[in-house]
């Protein structure tokens, strides 16, 4: 009988993504990803247990994938932008697995690696204990939501619809009655999502500033 086959962690994750990506989030199984690995079922659970193993390990392949530099930017307002926008362009690569992100928390090494940078990051700016908490829910949750927003996009395609076609109902509501909801149904429908992206990261990153220490950089 031949010796069981033998993978890495980051071999699991990877599979356990392109699983989720392919097939969305309620194919992902041991069987599924037994049969994607080309073993069987029982192998992975000598290395994950079961179904909640298997999210974290979609988790931090995504976490995994984000790109930053090595060394933080000096001035603490532009290594947040820079760490909340490669978070993001990760995160909205794989519209199947925002729902995952947002529901599940976990501690793999990844995950904590970049939660520890960004902390690092509103800490310079002069937070610590509840303030800092509250700093770092905020920016998360602003990544999140604005991916999450996407994934609504994209489910929509799924199931036969478009946001193009929300957008488009909103530009055609009476102006006289609705003028403000017309007016964001046209920026939307020019916008560039990057844009629109960096200018609410602006505005957040502002009012974190307002309300740092006079002393921090």
């Amino acid at each position: 009988m031949p010796a069981p086959k033998k993978f890495s962690r980051d071999q699991l994750a990877s599979a356990a993504l392109e699983l989720a990506d392919d097939r969305g989030l309620d194919a992902l199984s041991m069987r599924a990803l037994a049969a994607r690995l080309g073993t069987g079922p029982m192998t992975l659970y000598n290395y994950v247990d079961g179904r909640e193993g298997l999210e974290s390990l979609v988790i931090e392949a995504v976490v995994r994938h984000a790109a930053y530099p090595a060394e933080p930017a000096a001035d603490w307002r532009e290594e947040v932008r820079v760490l909340a926008e490669s978070y993001w362009v990760t995160v909205r690569r794989h519209p199947q697995v925002v729902p995952l992100i947002v529901a599940r928390r976990t501690t793999d090494e990844p995950t904590l690696a970049f939660g520890e940078r960004m902390l690092e990051a509103l800490a310079r700016g002069g937070r610590s204990g509840r303030d800092l908490l509250v700093a770092f829910r905020l920016v998360v949750g602003f990544v999140i939501g604005f991916a999450q927003s996407e994934s609504g996009a994209a489910s929509l395609r799924l199931s036969g619809g478009s946001a193009d076609e929300v957008i488009e109902r909103g530009r055609t509501l009476p102006e006289e009655r609705y003028p403000r909801v017309v007016e964001i149904a046209t920026a939307a429908a020019e916008g560039d999502r990057l844009e629109e992206f960096r200018a609410g990261l602006d505005l957040l990153v502002a009012g974190l500033s307002a309300r740092s220490r006079p002393a921090s950089a």
